[in-house]
């Protein structure tokens, strides 16, 4: 059927290209755009572009900001500066938001380190957080590892540590309460939020 319709199958393959997007999905994804009013595509298509030229990471925390504006985080001067929490992509940095009880900044390190998938420390942002504590402006007193705790995000936190070891700055990491080999993306906020506060020296 594929082979006689290629706009279907160019769509397909498109919607492929998408990681997160589950295989079993993408067919459903793709009814679901077909059968969307023209006006509603239209609209969906222009969100995205808009978001694309307009939406860039921030120099310092690396979490999304809007170009043209200072990044909410980092600016905002009710947050303690001193308090770095690291963690491996946006969506973990999220999870923390909505437990509504951390008031430090963030790191977000784009991933973390996998050798099977040819992800190194060098294709994380590992090397700006070192500067940042080096740099110490503004100061930081601690420094939150919360990776996740799988194999590759403790392997992550191991060689962070290793390499702030000798700068004075207190390390610390999330508190057992999530499970291993579990995302904090996928946990209640809770769950987040007791790990959080009941973090631990690292």
């Amino acid at each position: 059927m594929l082979q006689d319709t290629p706009s279907l199958t160019k769509l397909i393959k498109t919607l492929q290209q998408v990681p997160y997007l589950a295989s079993k999905n993408i067919y459903r994804v793709a009814s679901y755009f077909l059968y969307l009013e023209e006006s509603k595509v239209d609209q969906f298509c222009a969100a995205l572009k808009e978001a694309k030229q307009n939406v860039t990471q921030c120099s310092t925390c690396f979490s999304w900001q809007e170009r043209e504006r200072n990044c909410s985080l980092c600016s905002n001067s009710r947050r303690d500066q001193s308090l770095v929490c690291v963690v491996e992509t946006w969506q973990e940095l999220l999870a923390i938001e909505k437990t509504g009880g951390y008031i430090g900044v963030y790191h977000v390190l784009g991933g973390a380190i996998c050798p099977l998938e040819g992800v190194g420390p060098e294709n994380l942002n590992i090397i700006p957080l070192i500067r940042r504590a080096e740099s110490q402006q503004p100061k930081i007193h601690e420094i939150i590892l919360a990776t996740n705790q799988t194999p590759e995000g403790e392997a992550t936190a191991s060689y962070i540590a290793s390499k702030l070891k000798q700068s004075g700055i207190k390390l610390s990491c999330l508190a057992r309460g999530i499970p291993v080999g579990s995302s904090i993306e996928s946990m209640d906020r809770v769950t987040v939020y007791k790990a959080l506060s009941e973090r631990r020296p690292f």
